[in-house]
Parts: structure tokens; C-alpha cells; sequence
């Protein structure tokens, strides 16, 4: 399918293998990058190394769970993966100790796991949410905080997952936290988050294109979205662009 004529990296119709794993399948996004054809999980995967993070069996355990809460909620390809994997390279303007990149990221996979108490009535509705389904819906980042509390080494992480629907301007949940009173790797997360809602296939709307997606986010600064974080969405326009260009592989 062609997501969308703006992002011109990947033509419309074509079936190669990546030229990193050698997968060729109908179930994997892809990306034409200058000299390589990849799939969405070598891509991925290369970006998550730029902060130093490597494949070691509990991370590979978390991404899995990640999938599988992705899967239920039928997002579009590794959907937590990727905006993990871009809030971290945000995250590498601001910090530079591992260990915080990799709770970073670990927040930003399980950003949802809080909805795996949302029965899927509520959770797959197509229209709008009563007031009471939407009161159980905003319990999501407290449930799933309350899943990752229990882990002392992952603290940061487990911020994320608790203010990640907070706004800029105070307006969002579960706290109603304003400004700088966010943390900032959730104010990062906020970012990448609506960038990858707007610009990848979701049942209820088609994707659309990186700019008007930039556009948004831009005119949003200050309100919806700290204007530290927006400011360095703009420093990796490049890389994000190239993330909005996978797509799935048209049948020959």
C-alpha cells in the first residue's frame, strides 16, 4: 500500500528483501534508504544502537511484550518499537548515561502496557467513548505505573509510562501536570508519540503526510507540547522522515 505521495523514499509497489536480514515478507515494513533496502526491525534495531543499546535477552523479552500489546491493539507494524526507538535518539540531545537512554526506551515500549486492564469493548471502540469508558480508559498510565513501581531500576521508566498523556499546558492526565513539572523523557515521548499517530495507518483515519504532521506539532508548541522537546523533533527532521517512509510491501 502506498501510505502516502509526500514520503518518496519507498516507491509504491515493490517486494525486495532487506538487504541487512534478507526477510522478504508481506508482514514487514520496509524503508528504501540511500544504497539499502531495510526491513522496519533492521532499521530499528540500527537506530537503537546509536545509544548504545544492544540486543540482550531481557530487552528482547520487553520488545516482544511491547509486540504483543501492539498486536491487541492493532497498531501499525512494531509501533512501540519505533516510537521507543525515536524518542530515544530525542533523548540523546539531553542525556548521555546509558542506563538513562535504556530506561528511556523501556518507558517508551511499555508507554501502554497500563491498557492490558482496558477490556476491548472499550479499548477497539470505533466511535467516541461514553464518559464512563473514557474514565477507564484515563486509568491506563496510573495501572501501568503501577505495574513498573514495583521495579526500583526502572523509575525513569516507569515516569514515562505514567505522564506519558500529560500536556504542556496542564490539560492532559492523569495529573494534570503543566511545563517543566513533566518529566522531560515524557515530554520527548509526547512528540514522537503524535508523530507516529498521524503518520501511520490507525483504523479510523489514513496516514498522513510528515509535513502536515511537523505542521501540527509545530503550531502546538507550548500548548500540547513543550517547545524544548518540538525544537529537537526539528533537529532529527531527517531521521524522522525516513521513519514515516515505511511501508508495507504492494503485491506484485
Amino acid at each position: 500500500m502506498n501510505k502516502n505521495s509526500s514520503n518518496t523514499l519507498a516507491p509504491a509497489g515493490f517486494i525486495a528483501a532487506c538487504t541487512e536480514c534478507g526477510s522478504a515478507s508481506s508482514n514487514r515494513q520496509y524503508v528504501r534508504l540511500p544504497g539499502r533496502h531495510t526491513c522496519e526491525h533492521c532499521f530499528l534495531d540500527s537506530r537503537k544502537r546509536r545509544g548504545s543499546l544492544e540486543n540482550d535477552p531481557y530487552e528482547m523479552f520487553v520488545e516482544s511484550l511491547a509486540e504483543a500489546l501492539d498486536l491487541r491493539e492493532r497498531e501499525t507494524g512494531l509501533h512501540s518499537k519505533r516510537v521507543a526507538t525515536h524518542t530515544l535518539l530525542l533523548a540523546l540531545h539531553h542525556y548521555k548515561k546509558v542506563e538513562d537512554l535504556r530506561q528511556i526506551y523501556w518507558g517508551s515500549l511499555l508507554h501502554d502496557i497500563g491498557k492490558i486492564g482496558v477490556p476491548d469493548a472499550i479499548l477497539l471502540k470505533p466511535g467516541a467513548l461514553l464518559d464512563e469508558e473514557w474514565h477507564i480508559m484515563r486509568e491506563h498510565p496510573r495501572n501501568g505505573h503501577h505495574i513498573l513501581q514495583k521495579l526500583p531500576f526502572l523509575s525513569m521508566a516507569a515516569n514515562i509510562v505514567l505522564y506519558h498523556e500529560e500536556r504542556f499546558d496542564g490539560s492532559g492526565y492523569p495529573a494534570g501536570l503543566k511545563g517543566e513539572g513533566i518529566p522531560l523523557p515524557a515530554r520527548l515521548f509526547a512528540v514522537i508519540d503524535t508523530l507516529d499517530a498521524m503518520t501511520f495507518n490507525r483504523p479510523y483515519r489514513k496516514a498522513l503526510p510528515f509535513d502536515v504532521a511537523k505542521a501540527e506539532i509545530v503550531r502546538m508548541a507550548g500548548i500540547r507540547f513543550d517547545p524544548l522537546a518540538v525544537d529537537t523533533f526539528l533537529r532529527e527532521e531527517t531521521a524522522l522522515r525516513e521513519m514515516t517512509s515505511m511501508e508495507f510491501p504492494s503485491a506484485k
